[in-house]
């Protein structure tokens, strides 16, 4: 044994050693893994997509930044999608968490503040003499706040699903990733329908939709990294039965959703974003009475 072992060139043991480091190859889940790379090439299309200047020639006359926010949605469908069919086909596992939360970080991290920069439209900060003021200044810092907290958030969320002992599937701590991209795009959605579509391009409401859209993308940045409760409509809603009364609801919704898209979409997310805010306010102005009249 010990004249075998003798034998042997020195770099023997080095190979056996590799072989045995050599990385397991992961088993990848075709159908899933597609649908999450279907959201992050919808982050990265509706990037190029707002990158395009305003005068590009597009199909039913529709802006750049109508596509881009459009992206946003496809993205909010294949996010939407492929964690289900992950669980209905057994096939969950830490490499489709990962790559799920790269993707949002994507689609709803990055896109949605560049697309509201190309909307508010700054002259260029830091970099210009003659074009730099403090309303591009400020801009630019509330979208870099809001990449910041989108992926807070998602960390947050990527270790919170870690320890499922932690986690209620039917809450969200803090508004979730896709509601905040969600409510930026459909303001921007409502915003381009409103001045290029309906024909109202009047100046105070370009400039007055400017200005709003920091405060947006500033007040959803923070709600990503709050520790407000938000229900998980998905979870809550659409999974199991449901009775009469909540059928009609989501028949008209999806009427409306075909007759006014643009005003639904942005009433929902908007009201979808303020839920909470406004729960929790209420509750402490009802608490408060009862301790006054109370003896």
């Amino acid at each position: 044994m010990v004249s075998r072992l003798a034998n042997q060139p020195p770099s023997a043991p080095r190979k056996r050693r590799r072989r045995r480091l050599r990385v397991r190859k992961l088993p990848i889940s075709v159908f899933p893994t597609m649908l999450t790379l279907g959201n992050v090439l919808c982050g990265f299309m509706a990037i190029f997509l707002a990158s395009l200047p305003t005068t590009a020639d597009f199909p039913f006359n529709w802006t750049p930044l109508t596509f881009a926010a459009m992206a946003l949605f496809a993205g909010m469908v294949f996010d939407g999608f492929d964690g289900r069919v992950a669980r209905l086909t057994n096939s969950t596992s830490a490499f489709g968490a990962q790559l799920d939360s790269m993707a949002d970080m994507v689609t709803f991290g990055v896109a949605p503040a560049f697309i509201a920069i190309k909307l508010i439209d700054p002259a260029i900060p830091y970099f210009s003499n003659s074009d730099d003021h403090l309303f591009g200044r400020f801009a630019l810092i509330v979208a870099l706040i809001y990449v910041a907290c989108a992926a807070l958030r998602l960390a947050r969320y990527t270790v919170a699903a870690n320890e499922k002992h932690t986690v209620d599937p039917n809450v969200f701590t803090g508004l979730p990733s896709p509601g905040a991209a969600g409510t930026v795009a459909a303001l921007i959605l409502l915003q381009q329908h409103l001045v290029y579509g309906e024909g109202y391009n009047y100046n105070w409401l370009i400039q007055t939709t400017r200005y709003a859209m920091i405060g947006v993308v500033l007040l959803t940045a923070l709600a990503m990294v709050s520790k407000l409760p938000y229900t998980h409509f998905m979870n809550r809603y659409l999974r199991g039965k449901a009775n009469i009364q909540t059928l009609a609801l989501y028949v008209i919704v999806a009427l409306l959703l075909l007759i006014y898209p643009q005003w639904t979409l942005a009433i929902g997310f908007v009201s979808y974003a303020v839920s909470s805010p406004i729960s929790r306010t209420w509750r402490r102005f009802s608490n408060t009475n009862r301790t006054k009249v109370s003896p």
